[in-house]
C-alpha cells in the first residue's frame, strides 16, 4: 500500500512540474504580452471555447466557389495573434464525417490581430464540379505565429466540399 501511494505522489508532482514548465514543442499559448506584461492573465480569444465561427457563402470565382468563415470573439477576451491557414479542418454532415481532406493555399506567414471588435475570416474553396458533399459544420485548429492555438474550433454554416477543397489565411475582418 505504502508503494502504492509513494508511487502516486511521484506521478502528481512530476504532472505539477510540467504544468509549472508549461508546454512546448510548438504549441502556442495563445496569450496577449500585453495582458502578460500588466500580469492580468486574461483569457485569450484565440482558444476555442472563447471565440464563434460561422460559414456564410462567398463570391465564387472562375471555376471555385467560396465560402467564408468568420470568428468573432466576445467581449471581455485578450487579443491575440493568428497567422496562416488553419490546419485540420474536417467537414460533417448532421454530425456524420465527410471524407474530404483540405489543403491550404496563399501567403502562411501574415500575421493578424484578433480579438473583441477585430474579427477574422478564412476562405474555403472547393472547386466546381457534379458532385460534391454536402456539409453543415467544420471543424480546425488556429494557428499562431509560434504554433498552433490548443483545441478545436467549429463553425456552422451550409457548404458543398469536394476533392481539392483549400482553405486560404487567416485575414482580418468580417
Amino acid at each position: 500500500m505504502m508503494r502504492t501511494r509513494g508511487k502516486i505522489v511521484v506521478t502528481a508532482a512530476a504532472v505539477a512540474l510540467v504544468g509549472a514548465v508549461g508546454v512546448g514543442g510548438g504549441v502556442a499559448q495563445a496569450s496577449s504580452p500585453t495582458a502578460a506584461a500588466a500580469g492580468k492573465g486574461m483569457p485569450s480569444a484565440c482558444r476555442p471555447a472563447n471565440h464563434t465561427a460561422k460559414i456564410t457563402p462567398a463570391p465564387a470565382t472562375s471555376g471555385h466557389h467560396h465560402y467564408r468563415v468568420t470568428l468573432t470573439a466576445a467581449p471581455g477576451y485578450d487579443p491575440c495573434e493568428l497567422a496562416g491557414s488553419p490546419i485540420d479542418v474536417r467537414f460533417y454532415h448532421h454530425g456524420v464525417l465527410r471524407g474530404v481532406t483540405a489543403g491550404h493555399y496563399g501567403p502562411q506567414g501574415t500575421v493578424v490581430t484578433f480579438g473583441p471588435g477585430h474579427p477574422v475570416h478564412f476562405d474555403i474553396q472547393v472547386p466546381n464540379s457534379a458532385g460534391g458533399t454536402p456539409a453543415d459544420e467544420a471543424t480546425f485548429t488556429l494557428k499562431a505565429p509560434g504554433g498552433v492555438i490548443p483545441g478545436e474550433s467549429s463553425a456552422n454554416g451550409r457548404l458543398t466540399v469536394d476533392a481539392g477543397t483549400v482553405i486560404g489565411p487567416v485575414r482580418p475582418g468580417a
